[in-house]
């Protein structure tokens, strides 16, 4: 759709690299060891009440239903995820910010708000 995909992690230059060698992902993954792009974003943490949660559990058995696993743990294992869709000459066109573990964006969100 002529889009272009970037990651943002809060890892060090040396935990990206890792990453990559361990996913083959072939985008842009940066590494934002301030947090400056989360805290932009306005990004959540979790607690550790989030780690019992259900949809934690059940989104844990789909990861590893479709072959993922678990990474070493980053720099805040706590801190939770977000999805966006930014326009090329700026602005916002979708914001999915998590509310626990495994609260991602719907893929079809995502992509509707590509074709917009």
């Amino acid at each position: 759709m002529g889009a272009a995909v970037a990651a943002v992690g809060l890892g060090d230059r040396s935990y990206a690299s890792a990453f990559r060698a361990d996913t083959g992902i072939t985008f842009p993954l940066l590494v934002d060891e301030r947090r400056q792009a989360y805290r932009a974003v306005g990004l959540k943490s979790a607690g550790l009440g989030h780690l019992l949660k259900v949809d934690n559990f059940r989104a844990r058995s789909r990861a590893k239903s479709a072959g993922h696993a678990q990474h070493k743990l980053g720099k805040d294992p706590l801190q939770l995820g977000g999805s966006f869709v930014f326009a090329a000459g700026g602005g916002d066109l979708y914001a999915h910010v998590s509310e626990t573990f495994g609260d991602n964006a719907p893929i079809e969100d995502l992509l509707a708000a590509l074709g917009s």
